[in-house]
């Protein structure tokens, strides 16, 4: 006659066998950690290579585009105050010519370390004159909104011919600023920018004319 105990004790040996093999042992705290690790590395590496991208292109911006500048001095205002922050295009006279009006950026011609930010006046070819502070482009007065009365001054300047290739640059300020009366016109090969956005303070932020 079968033993019904001796069949109950194999079913037992089976069902916890069986359960062993679909439960296995939690794994250790360095198992944990390691797989841990593994997860993480596609996760740095697509971040990693995402900071690089951003700075390539941040770096190409500012290197062949636009450069973020700090306005040192007051020889600009009230167009741009001491201290405020904008951005040159370095790219757009590769482009296009240098216009009367234009905010350049350049190298100061009798320091090239040193850099100045003023408004062209005149072109290669024309005629300056400034009489009591009012500035005679080729015989016509310049109508000069972005100079205040309160910023004029009553300087003269002889009549000049701007040589070939150069430019006749003013400071908006004019009783503040060191320009072209002082130093004569800008070669465009020491003009690299012009200045096209401030960004800070808030309350000035948006392009310059």
């Amino acid at each position: 006659m079968p033993n019904p105990f001796k069949h109950a004790l194999e079913l037992t040996y089976n069902e916890r066998n069986m359960a062993d093999l679909s439960s296995p042992t939690p794994s250790s705290p360095e198992e944990v950690g390691a797989a841990t690790k593994v997860k993480l590395v596609p996760v740095l590496s697509v971040w990693l290579r995402d900071l690089v991208i951003s700075l390539a292109i941040s770096a190409f911006i500012i290197v062949f585009l636009y450069q973020p500048v700090k306005v040192e001095g007051t020889s600009m205002m009230p167009s741009l105050d001491d201290q405020e922050r904008i951005f040159v295009n370095k790219f757009v006279y590769r482009l296009e010519p240098i216009q009367r009006g234009d905010v350049v950026v350049f190298r100061y011609p009798r320091d090239p370390s040193k850099s100045f930010i003023k408004r062209v006046i005149g072109l290669a070819g024309d005629r300056i004159r400034i009489d009591g502070g009012e500035v005679f482009v080729n015989d016509v007065k310049l109508d000069e909104d972005y100079v205040p009365e309160a910023y004029a001054d009553q300087r003269s300047y002889d009549e000049t011919v701007v040589p070939p290739n150069s430019y006749f640059v003013l400071g908006d300020h004019r009783t503040m600023s060191n320009d072209s009366r002082d130093f004569g016109p800008v070669n465009e090969t020491f003009i690299y920018g012009k200045a096209v956005f401030g960004y800070w303070p808030m309350e000035k932020m948006g392009r310059l004319h």
